[in-house]
């Protein structure tokens, strides 16, 4: 099959991309003396019966939606590790804040667990733009934020380890698989998004993809709506103009509670996957809770995971939501669903405990070193491993297919998991 090929060759490319550009944030050297705060962190996360750790999610505004969840998870595995010991004999303490999805408070709130509440690790945010204003916190104080949501890439950072995909782990073999006789063999295509860096970074990536394909600018449609945007009628409208002549598919990069009313939009308007089907980065099992998903059946979403992957590991990982959903209370229990970041999240936790008791303390510096080549068998089926030198997962790359009962049937598989490029060769420098 000539698109899984096309993803197994760019799967062995080595990334050497290095330097800066624009929307980049390098790692930078640590500096010889510490800042006192730093130091004071250090010793607190250590002292004392229980390590703290930060939960960095919003719990409020419009990417409630998605992030709560991530919350709960993060406890979820908290309780859990918790229960079978803690970590190097001691609990896990969790600091739970909401940046209420607003991006110069989530640097506000970082420095606050890292200074007052002297944690030792920060598990939190989905935008890229709160990634951003996160990171130089955590480089400044020599913090470490575990990340875990697919994202554009263009960044490395030494306080930052990425447990979601870079865009070689989703945005390229999504449209790949769009172009391919299996998608549909699209020739037309829509970048729709949100209005902020993750969006149109991605979509930058994807137009010179597109180009090297040989897809004209006139057959890309681009635009972008602010978070929060409610009314997609004339865009869905304009989007069904512009497929008429030739096959055309969407690639969706919209984020938050924006895609109610954008998926809403598409019932409305009759738009039907077989004849304009919408791939979607940001839109997993929790947002399609909020929506009657049966007139989007056979829209596609891409990611490294789904609840619906049929695998031991799995089965445990979904009972065990459900069963803490259930005993705390969490609102619509009964449907409580897992998605791709909830399974990014527990990886990355269980891969920080492993690491700090390979190096026998939650010092930053140690548990860097020893991040390197951990390896976690994670509820998607696959070991996924924590490169050595980039401090992103290897990952599987999944496609799926919406069902009418809001979960997803996988139609494609990468045979192993794909190592993350963090620079994308399709931009320049």
């Amino acid at each position: 099959m000539m698109f899984q090929n096309n993803m197994l060759s760019k799967a062995l490319l080595a990334t050497t991309i290095m330097g800066s550009m624009a929307l980049t944030a390098c790692s930078k050297p640590a500096d010889k003396a510490e800042s006192k705060a730093t130091t004071e962190t250090k010793a607190a996360a250590t002292s004392g019966d229980t390590i703290k750790v930060g939960i960095l999610h919003s719990l409020s505004g419009t990417m409630a939606i998605s992030e709560t969840s991530l919350k709960d998870t993060a406890l979820m595995a908290i309780n859990e590790i918790n229960a079978k010991g803690g970590v190097m004999g001691k609990k896990l303490e969790p600091v739970v804040v909401d940046p209420a999805s607003d991006w110069p408070l989530f640097a506000e709130k970082t420095r606050q667990l890292i200074t007052q509440d002297k944690v030792a690790v920060i598990f939190g945010c989905w935008t890229s733009v709160s990634r951003k204003s996160v990171l130089p916190v955590v480089e400044e104080l020599n913090g470490l934020l575990f990340y875990p949501v697919q994202y554009e890439g263009q960044e490395q950072s030494k306080n930052i380890f990425y447990t979601g995909a870079a865009p070689n782990q989703q945005a390229i073999p999504a449209v790949e698989y769009l172009m391919s006789d299996e998608g549909g063999k699209a020739q037309r295509f829509v970048l729709l998004g949100t209005d902020y860096v993750y969006p149109r970074t991605t979509n930058k990536i994807l137009r010179a993809f597109l180009k090297s394909k040989g897809i004209a600018d006139a057959d890309i449609m681009e635009e972008y709506t602010p978070f929060g945007h409610s009314n997609y009628q004339t865009i869905v409208g304009n989007i069904k103009k512009f497929s008429a002549g030739k096959k055309t598919a969407v690639i969706s990069t919209i984020n938050g509670d924006s895609n109610v009313p954008f998926y809403r939009e598409l019932g409305n308007q009759g738009i039907k996957a077989s004849d304009i089907p919408v791939m979607a980065f940001s839109v997993g099992e929790e947002e399609l809770r909020g929506i009657d998903t049966k007139p989007l059946v056979g829209h596609l979403a891409s990611w490294n995971y789904f609840m619906s992957v049929k695998n031991p590991v799995n089965t445990e990982f979904v009972n065990k939501m459900k069963q803490y959903a259930v005993e705390y209370k969490l609102p619509n229990a009964n449907k409580m669903v897992t998605n791709d970041p909830m399974e990014a999240t527990y990886v990355g936790i269980n891969m920080w405990k492993q690491a700090v008791e390979k190096a026998g303390s939650t010092d930053v510096d140690k548990v860097r070193e020893a991040m390197a080549g951990q390896t976690f068998k994670a509820p998607s089926g696959y070991t996924l491993t924590m490169d050595a030198t980039n401090h992103h997962l290897h990952k599987p790359v999944m496609i799926g297919q919406i069902r009418g009962d809001g979960q997803f049937d996988v139609v494609y598989k990468s045979p192993q998991p794909i190592k993350a490029e963090p620079w994308s060769p399709y931009i320049p420098k």
